[in-house]
Order: structure tokens, then sequence, then C-alpha cells
């Protein structure tokens, strides 16, 4: 009888399952959509029952498609949108409200304050992340401060802290793991990434008591088990990242200087850093890759806030495509972007800019603007910022980047692609697996059960699928860039003015 890994991607927009064989080839997958809740500028929101609902039922929906049971898996691998902040009783299980989720803005506020008490240094040398709304820490505080009672009822260990790995972890296993992985931790702005235990200095500062934070445990290894009622089989719960952390996993950069960008949601461009935690100059994130086996590996990342969310807005908000898809067929009605730039900052800017206040913006309209000029605008602003991180991130760790791995729903454009690897100048390549945040959970989960052997064996599963190769002209790249470089000045602060 085969037996299968599955990897549970529960995602901003959307839950989706994946059934892993031995080969690392998906053989089945499943997705439903989530709500998103806008209540007011800036602030999103998530149902945390959706959240575990959906997974659950793409889970077996994704076991139905090839007809197995619970007795085929092997084991689960859990990736997750990461910073999402929930916070639910201990003893009911109830979420105190919504999940905060990393793209909200409500603590932009606050994080201010740190940074005008002069706290940037001491928070970015223990957990490698600048001040920032993005992150788990201040959302959890602003829920302690917005629920009466609650800071209390969390100091008596009556609520539990997660981000959606914990939540879902809880979940399947009917609450006896409050538990999270290193890579998760890393981005709660409370998390010691040298210790690599809660940091009690940065837990008072922001007023957490630490009785409602998860244990934190390795990347790859058997944790709990489900009960049988969920997929009719008892099933190792055995590994769990980061989505960013398991991409670049899954994408086997595992050695020091490889790089991988998921066009997501949001992008995230990441590189492996080694053993050793390496600090930027440039507004760059440290945060920990994996821990598998005792052994640490530490990334840079560049968190870039909207890049796949930009053709969900041509989509739902213009109305001028029907699917995401539409985009690139679109623009390639025209031959150029007919100075028209678009600077996607719907919820601020991340990496390397960091401006919570930045706001969306279209510049260079004239009459004869079309909505594929638009389109074309849109798939640029994702490469375009892309490039800015590959550029800082080059000069933070001192090495050349000759090739950029891609992976993620908008890596399938053949246009963005190119776009990319003609702004960089580098070679881009696509593997024949994009899902590579499921891929990468499903071998943490697998490395731990036994299903794969070792990381060599796996690392000869990786292949790719098509290399991009810069062709533009120089000189239009470079007035390219310079006009980017403007429109992203001119965006810049909007919210605050």
């Amino acid at each position: 009888m085969e037996r299968y890994i599955l990897a549970l991607d529960q995602g901003t927009t959307s839950s989706r399952a994946l059934i892993f064989d031995r080969n690392g080839q998906p053989r089945a997958m499943a997705q439903k959509e989530i709500r998103q809740y806008y209540p007011r500028s800036g602030w999103v929101e998530h149902d945390p029952s959706e959240i575990w609902s959906s997974q659950i039922s793409v889970a077996v929906e994704a076991m139905s498609k090839i007809n197995i049971s619970g007795y085929q898996l092997d084991g689960i691998g859990i990736t997750n949108q990461r910073e999402t902040t929930l916070v639910w009783d201990r003893t009911t299980g109830e979420p105190l409200g919504n999940a905060i989720v990393w793209q909200d803005r409500r603590t932009a506020e606050y994080c201010d304050r740190l940074k005008s008490d002069g706290l940037q240094e001491l928070i970015r040398s223990k957990t490698g992340l600048v001040i920032d709304a993005y992150f788990s820490g201040p959302k959890i505080r602003w829920i302690l401060d917005h629920t009466p009672g609650a800071r209390e009822r969390a100091r008596q260990g009556k609520l539990a802290f997660g981000t959606v790995d914990t939540w879902l972890m809880w979940k399947l296993s009917e609450g006896r793991s409050h538990i999270t992985d290193v890579s998760n931790a890393g981005r709660t702005m409370l998390f010691n990434i040298q210790t690599l235990e809660w940091d009690e200095e940065l837990l008072k500062l922001m007023d957490i008591p630490v009785e409602m934070m998860p244990k934190v445990m390795p990347s790859s290894m058997i944790y709990d088990y489900t009960p049988n009622t969920f997929f009719g089989s008892d099933i190792p719960l055995a590994g769990i990242a980061g989505d960013q952390q398991a991409a670049l996993f899954g994408q086997m950069c595992l050695k020091e200087g490889m790089v991988k960008n998921t066009y997501g949601t949001g992008c995230f461009v990441l590189m492996n850093t080694g053993g050793k935690p390496v600090f930027s100059d440039n507004n760059l994130l440290t945060t920990v890759a994996w821990k598998i086996g005792g052994q640490t590996s530490y990334a840079l990342e560049g968190s870039i806030f909207n890049a796949g969310a930009v053709l969900q807005w041509l989509r739902d908000g213009l109305a001028i495509i029907q699917t995401a898809a539409e985009a690139e067929a679109l623009a390639r009605t025209v031959p150029d972007n007919g100075n028209l730039y678009f600077v996607p900052a719907f919820t601020g800017m991340g990496a390397p800019y960091w401006d919570q206040y930045a706001r969306g913006m279209m510049i260079g309209q004239n009459r004869g603007t079309t909505r594929a000029h638009i389109a074309r605008a849109a798939l640029e602003s994702i490469a375009f910022q892309t490039m800015d991180v590959l550029k800082v991130m080059e000069k933070d760790s001192g090495i050349a980047i000759s090739e950029l791995r891609a992976d993620g729903g908008a890596s399938a454009s053949n246009l963005l692609m190119q776009i990319q690897a003609d702004l960089l100048g580098i070679k881009v390549v696509r593997p024949k697996t994009i899902e590579t945040t499921a891929l990468g959970a499903a071998y943490l989960a697998g490395l731990a059960t036994g299903f794969w052997k070792d990381i060599r064996l796996i690392e000869q599963q990786w292949q790719d699928d098509q290399t991009f190769s810069p062709s533009a002209d120089p000189a239009v790249i470079r007035q390219m860039k310079q006009r980017w470089s403007d429109a992203v000045r001119r965006a810049g602060g909007w919210e605050r003015d």
C-alpha cells in the first residue's frame, strides 16, 4: 500500500492541502479561499474558526481525490502565514476574537512609540527584526489591552497565544499540544534568535505574560498525533515551518548564499546565511530558517507586503480582470508600461523601505493609458520590489547573487519571470514543483518520520522547469529603475501626511 505525506498550507487568502509521494511529487491538492475582514482602514482580520474548518475540510478533500485513508499517511507537516496572531481560552478553546493578520497596521502608533523610546537596536539585536506592526508581539499586546480582563487571565495561565501553526496544532491534537517552531517564534518580536528562547525583557516591555506563550520546538520532529476521528487513523504531526522558511527548504536552498523568492500574496525573498545570524544594515530581517536535528540555520529576509495581492486588487477592486491569471495575457497586449508606474503600498511598504504610512499610488497616466498598461505596471511592481530587496541583500551578506529560485502562484507568469530577470540582470529559475511551501513542510515531516531517509535524498529530487535570462536593453532598464525609485519616494508617508 503506497504511503504519503500530507502538507497543510494555511495561507493569507486560502487554506490548502497537498499530498506528496516519495518522489516529492504532489499527487492531490485541495484549496478553499478564506474571507478577509477589513473593519477599519489598515486593519485586516480572519475568523479563527474558518481557518480551522477550511483547513480540515481541504485535507479530507485532497485525500478523497486519490481515494486514500489515514492509514496511508506517514505524517502531517504544517506551514502557515506567519505573524498572524490568535489568542484563545485554554479551557474552552474559544478565541477572544478574530485573528489579527500580519498585514494589519493597527499597532503602528505603538511601534512608533517603541522607536521614539530608542528601542530599535535592543529589539534588532535580540530578534533580528525591525520594529514594525507586521510582527506578532504588538498584536498580542493590542488584544490584551482591548479585551477586558484578558491580561490577568493570561497571567493565570488561562489564555493561549499562537500564530496559525500553533492554532492548527492545538486543534489537531485536541488541545494537548500548545507549541510552535523556531521559524514561527522568530517572527513575534519576542523571541531571542541566539538563545532560541522567549525573551523575558521583551515580554516585560510589551506587558505580555509568558504563561500564554507556546513551547518552542525544532522544525522537524514528531510532536503529537491526530485522533483517529479526524482521518481514521492516528497520524504523526511531525513538521512545522512558517511559509517562507518552508519554501526556502522546499527550494533546497540549503547552502549559504542560496536565494529564493516566493511570489504569493506578498513577496518574500530569503537567503540562507548558514549556522550564524547575519544582521542587516539595510532594513532586512534576520530570521531563523529552521532547526533540524539540533542544528539551526538562519536566513536574511526581505518582506514585501503586496505582490499577488496586487493582482487580486485588479480582479476584485478594479474588476479589469476576472482571474489573477488573466493579468499576464492582458499585459502582453502592450509592448511596455506606457510610462505608468504602480506602487502597491496598500498596507504600507516592507523591506527595504519599512514605511508604515506609505499608500498605493499609480503615476504617469495619460489619455492613452489602458487597463493593459495598468496590468503590466502591476506585474512590474512585483519585480521592482524584489529587485530593491536583492540589491540590499547583496550588500548585507557580501555575497554576489547569481541565481534567484522562484516559486509561489505568481511565478507561473512567464512575463513576470522575464521582467524579473531583466531588472536583476541574473537568471531566474522556476522549479518543476512550484508548490515549494507545502513541499518544504512535507519534507520536514517526512524527515522526522523516516519517510525520507535524509536531506541528501530529497536534495536530489529538486528539478528546474524553466530558466529566464536577462534580455532587455540595459538603457531601458536603467530608465525604468529611476522612474520606479521616483514613484516609491512620492508614495512614502502618505497616510501620516
